[in-house]
């Protein structure tokens, strides 16, 4: 006769048996190639610290982490892929700010940002720079937004897209000065900041990554950072809210996540393994050369994260009108 004392022993040998099996199976993994899934082009801004991440990760498990570049529809196609991946820990998702900005542009998309994926970690973050071009008499980001105030409308503003993260950093900069720009989107940063340089638009905010340059030469009058806070690597130029933008912070943030189901215990063994890899320095100075700062978290802290910065790029996303079929 099975007595209480024997189901709760049998109770107790089987929630063990599971654990001491997953514990394991997360020792082993991978056991084979780990494909990270970048909705980007090769070579951007996301693309390179992706790639970094990739090569260090391979080397750390004896297993290659191949990148697979799907770009395309503001990030949503390659995202798209990796929602409908096996939820077994060989498909990861390099995602970014789009990722919650396309809630909010695209009428409808193919997977829900906030219920398909298990996030792994941030990983970077990287800030926009609000630039002008020398010829306008702004100095500082007050100048500009007195001169917008007295010329409402009739100063223009380049971005790399209608709904990029450019264009929406702009809307929020308009939306919290209370002041009105006139967008230009481009296709692209690069016929953006062609312009930029060559006068045809007044201010702009391109990645830090090409804004550094052409500030340090003239070409570009750097007013602000769009962090919340200075950037290390633009440190005497101040951020948009300590030049008086109260409440003011956008950054094109980097991190990794897997498709919704993904055992627990392979999410924290990528974030324990991520985490090691981001303190070398060789990776760090890989990451800044990309324009990005390295930011290390935990899936619970880029879960928050997420939803917050979700909430937000909607808001500013509705509040700008822009939308795509």
């Amino acid at each position: 006769m099975i007595t209480a004392l024997h189901r709760a022993c049998l109770a107790l040998f089987a929630f063990t048996g599971c654990g001491l099996t997953a514990q394991l199976h997360a020792q082993a993994y991978p056991t084979r190639p780990v494909r990270m899934i970048i909705p980007f082009s090769p070579g951007g801004a996301t693309d390179v610290p992706g790639r970094i991440l990739a090569q260090k990760l391979s080397e750390v498990f004896g297993q290659q982490v191949v990148v697979d570049n799907r770009p395309g529809a503001g990030s949503t196609i390659g995202t798209d892929i990796a929602a409908k991946s096996p939820a077994d820990g060989y498909t990861l998702l390099l995602t970014a700010t789009p990722f919650v900005i396309g809630a909010g542009l695209y009428k409808k998309l193919p997977y829900d940002p906030l219920k398909d994926f298990a996030p792994v970690m941030q990983i970077g973050s990287a800030p926009n720079v609000l630039v002008v071009h020398p010829s306008l008499p702004a100095k500082s980001v007050k100048d500009l937004i007195a001169l917008a105030r007295a010329q409402p409308g009739r100063i223009d503003f380049a971005s790399s897209g209608n709904g990029s993260a450019q264009h929406l950093f702009g809307v929020l900069f308009m939306s919290l000065a209370k002041i009105k720009l006139t967008h230009i989107p481009y296709k692209g940063s690069a016929p953006a900041t062609t312009d930029l340089i060559s006068g045809q638009v007044s201010v702009g905010f391109p990645g830090i990554a090409i804004a550094l340059p052409h500030s340090r030469v003239g070409r570009l009058r750097a007013l602000a950072v769009t962090s919340a806070q200075r950037s290390p690597q633009m440190p005497d130029v101040p951020s948009i809210a300590e030049a008086g933008v109260s409440g003011y912070a956008a950054t094109l943030w980097l991190g990794l996540a897997a498709p919704q189901g993904t055992p627990k215990v392979i999410i924290e063994r990528l974030n324990a393994e991520i985490t090691k890899v981001l303190q070398s320095p060789d990776v760090r100075n890989g990451f800044r050369s990309a324009g990005t700062d390295v930011v290390a978290s935990t899936p619970e802290a880029f879960g928050d994260f997420i939803r917050s910065e979700y909430a937000k790029w909607v808001r500013v996303v509705q509040e700008s009108g822009a939308q795509v079929n």
